[in-house]
Parts: structure tokens; sequence; C-alpha cells
């Protein structure tokens, strides 16, 4: 007696033939409760008369599948993604295997030989799951420039190739702005902090390529938002780039949570992967390089992958001409305000000031001075609107206290 392996299907598909031939079901009832058509059921009687039950059966069981990749080929890849790519996922890996080596596979079925090999562990197998928190979804905005992601993450972008002042591996930040309605990275810099000065440079450079967004989505971080109690019973009391933005007439969004503002959170921890592994490749070490490489190689190659159209053509982006890009330096640094002293001279960041006679400009002791910072570290002080001439002074002689002398004391006789 032939032993016929059938799956649970088949077995299903074979009562029913059965049930019609002994008259038990129609063939247009056989055909609804398989899901099927009455023509299938006529194709399937035919194959159980020539067969029988195997008749039933698909015809490539324990056939070879024609799109299994070969073991040569199959060793080969495997033996690439353990030598160059150990710590990459299917889809980049796949990336590069058909950018460099001309393996020209789906990121579907490497995944399934990294698994298969032990170099993957699928999402659903992994532990320490998070707890899930339910949130509301947001619709993309319509119109590209409208509503812009920004932030920061410190990372190890450039693992041990770059090192600071210490000799250890030196975390970078990477500033970046990612345009809600299309998910394209519109503007990314490494920077040494997400202090104010490398924020405003950031936002110079941006406005230079694509003009001023209507809305910017930020965090709460102290370079962003003030959120002492004194900030918050006075709303007048900014940050710089909060004052920056509303003269700019960009209104400034801050969320209550990283996943408010999710596209630039979920974009950073794909970065930490794919940016890091590309560095690597190209042995890139500097800050320089690496700039150079995001402006010119990776931001297009990735908008180009991964960015969508948006519902809207109109882009809110609003255009800057000459003579506002050259004033834009003005805003986008860091105001302070300082008071002339009777030697007219301007104290800043530890650092005295000549003022120096300024044509058109009559100075006096106690007069108001707005001293500006901006990112390249150089300073410029103006009265009333106008610009001084100023000098450093090297050294500033400090002023000494008085010295009292003791007077006589009569003593009575």
């Amino acid at each position: 007696m032939n032993i016929i392996p059938m799956s649970a299907k088949e077995v299903k598909k074979l009562e029913a033939i059965e049930a019609v031939r002994a008259g038990r079901l129609t063939q247009k009832e056989a055909a609804e409760r398989l899901k099927v058509t009455d023509r299938c059921v006529r194709y399937w009687l035919d194959d159980f008369e020539t067969g029988g039950a195997a008749g039933l059966i698909h015809g490539n069981r324990g056939r070879e599948s024609p799109h299994r990749v070969p073991p040569k080929e199959r060793r080969s890849i495997l033996s690439l993604i353990r030598e160059k790519y150990p710590d990459f996922g299917p889809t980049l890996a796949s990336e590069k295997l058909s950018e460099l080596h001309g393996i020209h596979r789906d990121a579907t079925t490497i995944r399934d030989l990294m698994v298969a090999d032990g170099l993957w562990i699928p999402r659903g197998r992994r532990t320490g799951a998070s707890l899930i928190v339910h949130r509301a979804w947001r619709e993309r905005r319509p119109h590209r420039g409208e509503l812009i992601q920004f932030d920061g993450s410190y990372h190890p972008w450039f693992e041990s190739r770059l090192l600071d002042a210490a000799g250890l591996p030196s975390d970078l930040c990477l500033l970046l702005a990612v345009d809600d309605a299309t998910g394209d990275i519109l503007w990314a810099q490494f920077a040494p902090h997400e202090g104010t000065l490398p924020v405003m440079r950031f936002w110079t450079a941006y406005a230079g390529l694509h003009g001023l967004p209507r809305e910017v989505y930020l965090d709460r971080f102290s370079t962003y938002k003030m959120t002492q109690k004194t900030a918050v019973e006075n709303p007048d009391l900014k940050t710089q780039l909060e004052r920056a933005m509303k003269t700019l007439g960009i209104d400034p969004i801050f969320a209550l949570s990283p996943q408010a503002k999710g596209r630039v959170e979920r974009l950073f921890k794909t970065l930490q992967d794919r940016l890091v592994k590309e560095l690597r490749l190209r042995s890139i070490s500097t800050v320089e390089d690496a700039n150079r490489f995001l402006s010119k190689t990776f931001i297009p190659s990735f908008n180009r992958k991964y960015g969508v159209v948006p519902r809207e053509n109109a882009d809110f982006h609003r255009p800057l001409g000459t003579r506002e890009l050259e004033a834009l330096p003005e805003t986008l640094c860091r105001l302070e305000r300082r008071v002339v002293m009777n030697d007219f001279t301007v104290s800043f960041k530890s650092q005295w000031y000549q003022l120096l006679p300024t044509r058109g400009l009559a100075m006096r002791p106690k007069d108001d001075v707005l001293v500006r910072e901006y990112p390249d570290a150089t300073v410029s002080f103006s009265i009333r609107n106008k610009r001084a001439n100023v000098k450093p002074v090297a050294k500033r002689t400090p002023v000494r206290p008085s010295v009292h002398r003791p007077t006589a004391t009569l003593v009575p006789a």
C-alpha cells in the first residue's frame, strides 16, 4: 500500500472530489465549499480520474524551486557578509552586495540566508520588547516646507576613527532636518555639540539652500526651549533660537514626547545603522569629509530611495533674496546686551574690548551695546543699530581698592 503525503488543504480537496463522485455533492456545492470555481472542480475530477489521489497533489511537490540560490552562490554571499558586513541588516547588505560585488539578490532572499545562518535575528524573535503605548496617528503635512522636524543625535558616528583630545572615541552630534510631507532629508551636518552656535550655523546653511520653512518641530532641549519656572510664568523669555525664528517668521512647535516628532526620531535609528556603515566603507575619519559626503552623496541617494511625493505640489519655503541672505547672520547668531563702561570698554565672555572712534556714531558711557556672536566665533558690537569699531584689550588692569590710612587716636591724659 502506497502512502501519499498530503497537506490539510489537499485532504479537504480529496474529500470534496470523492463526495462529488459519490453523488453526495454537486460540482457547484463542492466549488462553494472549497471557494473555487466550477471549472476548477472539473479539472480536479479529470486529474483524479487520471492519477487517483496523487493527481490532486501540486506538480512541484518535491522539486527544487527555480528561484533557489545555488549552493556555490549561497556560500559566496554568506562569506562576504561574514567578512565585510557582519553587523549589516538584510536590506543594507543586499544593496552593498549589488553595488560593490555585482550580486543582485533581493533583500528578502538575503534575509532568509542570514536568518538560516544565524547572522540575523528576526524582529519577532528578539527579546526585551518595550511596553506598547497607544498613540494617535498624524497625517503628513501636504506641502513641502510646511513643517520641518529638526533634532540632534549624539552617537559614535565615526566609531573609533575619530578621537577626542583625551584619545577616546568622539561622539559627535548629527544635526538633521527632515521634511514632514516628503520624508526627505533637507539638510544634515556633523557638529561638536547641539549648542546655540552650531544650530545657528545649521539654519544659516539650510536657508541658503531651501529658504525659510513655515514651521519647525523641536523637542524641549535647553537650546530650543526654556523650561524653567520663571520662563513658564513669563512667555516673553525666549532662547536664542526661539528669538531668531520668531524674527524670521518661523513658528517653532515644541513636542511633548519623542514620539510626537517620530519621523526624525526613526530616521536617526536608521542612520545610526546605515550612515555609520557608509562612513566605515569609505574610511571617512574627519568632520569635513563626512559633511561633504552627506551633502554630495548620501542625502541625494537617500532621498531618491525613500522620499515620497507630497499630496500638494506647492513648496511652502519662503525664498530669500541676496540682501536677505547677506543679512541672515545678523539674526541667526547669539545676541546679548552689554553697557559701555566709563573708559569706553565693553566686556564679553571674559574678554575686554576697547570701543574706538567710529564715524557717524556718538558713544557715551552707560550706552547699551548689542553684542552679536556669530557661528564662526567672531563678534560685533552695535550701538543704536550702528556697528562700532573695537579692538580687544590684551590685559585690562584691575581697579585697585582704595587704601585707607589709619588715623591717630587721641588718648586722654
